[in-house]
């Protein structure tokens, strides 16, 4: 992002080089948002789609991104080493069928699922590490669309006032986590 402003600096006369920053901030964050989730969140859903029937990897990898109603998609880089590491203590096998690997709960993974009391990530509400929070950063993104056309179209007034609304939002965000 260190190219990303004019050569006329950050503000010029105009907020265009602030705008255009934001713009790359945006696509940026968005092409990397929702693909992540909280540790131990992916083999928890392996397990729990696996629970249903056999798959192989492309097909979790879709079905994980369809629950989750596309805030998480993971990679098949994260997904592989996932259910090899799973296979290795036991909870899942594989068999070969049409060139592919498809993977099976073992009767240990079974046990374990029973025993382990978790509910599948893209069902849980808990602590915000999970896929199903993929609102929040595009409800920021909004927000900085939003500013974004204040300060294109917006009169000097108006735009003091979007400031001051921001950095009030910026306080509130973070008396939220200063709570209980």
């Amino acid at each position: 992002m260190q190219d990303s402003f004019p050569a006329g600096g950050f503000m010029g006369n105009s907020f265009d080089g602030m705008w255009q920053a934001v713009d790359e901030f945006r696509s940026r964050f968005e092409k990397r948002s929702g693909t992540r989730a909280g540790r131990g969140e992916l083999r928890t859903a392996v397990l729990a789609l696996l629970a249903e029937r056999p798959m192989h990897g492309y097909q979790i990898i879709r079905e994980i991104d369809e629950r989750s109603k596309g805030s998480w998609k993971p990679s098949a880089g994260s997904v592989y080493p996932t259910l090899q590491l799973l296979a290795d203590e036991g909870f899942v096998s594989s068999e070969e069928s049409n060139g592919r690997k498809i993977y099976s709960l073992t009767e240990a993974g079974r046990e374990y699922l029973a025993d382990s009391e978790t509910s599948s990530p893209w069902e849980s509400t808990g602590t915000g590490s999970g896929p199903g929070f993929g609102a929040l950063p595009k409800a920021g993104m909004a927000l900085a669309q939003a500013a974004a056309q204040v300060g294109r179209t917006g009169t000097p007034k108006q735009v003091q006032e979007a400031v001051t609304v921001l950095e009030e939002a910026r306080r509130r965000l973070y008396s939220i986590l200063a709570q209980d």
